[in-house]
């Protein structure tokens, strides 16, 4: 392996081991739907996904509460020592794919019958550590100036 592609070897290497990560596979529910919901977590602190996703009222929101929480154990997992509330994590990526495609049939009149697709996806959630320079930006932003 030549040094270009050794030095980005090491540099991924030492990526993931800042970050941790979920799977859920084959979930339920239909990707489009479950997109709708990881959309609004997305780049979150973790500590205020999971109030999003404990009171989002759709039906993907349980699944997607329970793999955030996996995924911060994950991550506690892999950094002994370190509790998920002292370091600022963040939902890095997730991604929503679509899964089996389950096909059935439904009666209809006059003999005919419909399809009825039960659709599944998979879902990927990785958390990571927010830098240091990206927490002190987020917290400016957050610290708007009140117009009077």
């Amino acid at each position: 392996m030549g040094k270009r592609k050794r030095l980005r070897a090491d540099h991924l290497k030492e990526a993931r081991k800042l970050c941790s990560y979920a799977v859920l596979r084959n979930c339920p529910l239909p990707a489009q739907k479950v997109r709708l919901v990881a959309d609004t977590v997305r780049g979150v602190e973790v500590g205020r996904a999971l109030g999003i996703l404990q009171y989002t009222q759709r039906n993907s929101a349980p699944y997607l509460h329970k793999l955030l929480k996996s995924a911060i154990s994950n991550w506690s997992a892999k950094n002994e020592g370190r509790e998920a509330g002292d370091a600022a994590l963040q939902v890095k990526t997730i991604m929503v794919d679509e899964g089996k495609t389950l096909k059935r049939m439904h009666a209809r009149a006059q003999g005919r019958g419909a399809r009825i697709l039960k659709r599944s996806c998979h879902v990927y959630i990785e958390v990571a550590e927010q830098r240091a320079e990206e927490v002190e930006s987020a917290n400016k932003q957050e610290q708007k100036p009140v117009m009077e």
